[in-house]
C-alpha cells in the first residue's frame, strides 16, 4: 500500500519558484483580469512588501469607522488575484463603501476604471521584507539566504514584472486623478498626513475622532497585537497544499518591523551594489530618477 511522501518546504529559490506558481490558479487570475470595476472602487496596487497590508487596514478603517470584526483582512479587502480561489465574490457588495481590493498587478494588467492607491518602498527594504515573509513559509527556515533571494529572484529577469518593471509601469500614472502614489517612508514619517491624503482620495469625510482611531488601529503596535487578522491564514489554508507545503507556518509575519532602513544592516555591500546597478538600468535610465531618495523627493514635492 503506497503512501504519499510527507509535504516539505522548499530549500532553494528554484524549488520555491516551482511551488509558488501553484498559489494562484489560472481561473482565479483570469477572473481578476476580467473584473469590471465601478468608478468608486479602490485598488491598493502595490508591489509585494511595500505597505500593502498597512494600506488595507487604513482604507478599511476609514470607510467603516474602525471596524475590526473580521477574521483576516483579506475577507473585507479581497486580494483580487486570489479571490476566486478563496471563494470571495469580487462583484458583490462589501462591508462599506467604497469597495476596496488589494492587488499586485502592474498598470498594463490591472482592470481599468477605478481608483488606484499605490505605495512604493526602498527596494532594499522590500527585498529584506520579502525574505523574512517567506522564511519559514515558502522555504524551510534558514535554508535560503537573503543574498540567494536577491540573486535568484529579486534581481532576476525570470519574472515578467519584478520590482523595477512594476514601478516603471506605475510611475507615469502618478499625476493622474485616478491615482494616489505614496512613499512608504513618507507614511512612516508622517502617518497623519498620509491618512488625510488617503481619506480625501477615497472620498471619506474625516473628523478628529476617526483620524485618531485609524491612526491607532493602523499602528504597528496595534497590528502586531492583532497579528492573526493580518497573517494571510485564509490564503494559506486554501492554497498551501496545492503548493506542496505542509500545514502550519514557522515564519512569514506580515506585520514585522514597521520601519525603514533594514537594508543597511541586513544586506551585504555586494547586494546593495547590485540593487544600485539595477536601479540605474531600469529606473534612472528610462525614468530619469537618479536613486530612491530622488523618487521620494519627487513624490513629496509633486514633481
Amino acid at each position: 500500500m503506497s503512501t504519499n511522501p510527507p509535504l516539505t518546504r522548499p530549500r532553494s529559490v528554484q524549488e520555491m519558484l516551482e511551488r509558488v506558481q501553484h498559489m494562484i490558479t489560472p481561473q482565479s487570475m483570469g477572473r481578476a483580469l476580467a473584473f469590471q470595476p465601478r468608478p468608486s472602487d479602490v485598488f491598493i496596487a502595490t508591489f509585494p512588501k511595500s505597505g500593502t497590508t498597512w494600506l488595507q487596514q487604513i482604507v478599511h478603517g476609514l470607510r467603516t469607522g474602525g471596524d475590526m470584526e473580521f477574521d483576516e483582512i483579506t475577507q473585507v479587502v479581497p486580494w483580487l488575484e486570489t479571490a476566486l480561489d478563496l471563494g470571495l465574490d469580487i462583484d458583490g457588495p462589501q462591508r462599506a463603501q467604497p469597495r476596496a481590493y488589494k492587488c499586485h498587478l502592474p498598470w498594463p494588467m490591472i482592470p481599468k476604471g477605478g481608483r488606484y492607491l499605490v505605495a512604493v518602498r526602498d527596494p532594499g527594504d522590500v527585498l529584506v521584507s520579502q525574505f523574512h515573509f517567506w522564511n519559514g513559509w515558502f522555504f524551510e527556515a534558514g535554508s535560503v539566504t537573503v543574498q540567494d533571494i536577491a540573486r535568484d529572484l529579486f534581481l532576476n529577469e525570470i519574472l515578467p514584472f519584478n520590482y523595477y518593471r512594476h514601478l516603471q509601469t506605475w510611475w507615469p500614472q502618478r499625476r493622474e486623478p485616478h491615482t494616489l502614489m505614496l512613499c512608504y517612508e513618507s507614511m512612516l514619517a508622517d502617518p497623519e498626513a498620509a491618512v488625510r491624503r488617503i481619506a480625501g482620495f477615497i472620498g471619506v469625510p474625516l473628523d478628529g475622532a476617526l483620524l485618531q482611531r485609524v491612526l491607532d488601529q493602523s499602528s504597528v503596535e496595534f497590528m502586531r497585537a492583532h497579528a492573526r487578522q493580518f497573517d494571510d491564514h485564509l490564503l494559506r489554508e486554501a492554497r498551501d497544499a496545492a503548493c506542496g507545503l505542509p500545514p502550519g507556518n514557522t515564519g512569514g509575519s506580515k506585520v514585522r518591523a514597521g520601519r525603514a532602513g533594514a537594508n543597511t544592516t541586513e544586506l551585504t555591500d555586494t547586494v546593495r551594489a547590485a540593487l544600485d546597478a539595477a536601479w540605474q538600468q531600469h529606473i534612472a535610465g528610462p525614468l530619469g530618477i537618479a536613486d530612491y531618495a530622488a523618487l521620494r523627493r519627487a513624490l513629496e514635492t509633486g514633481a
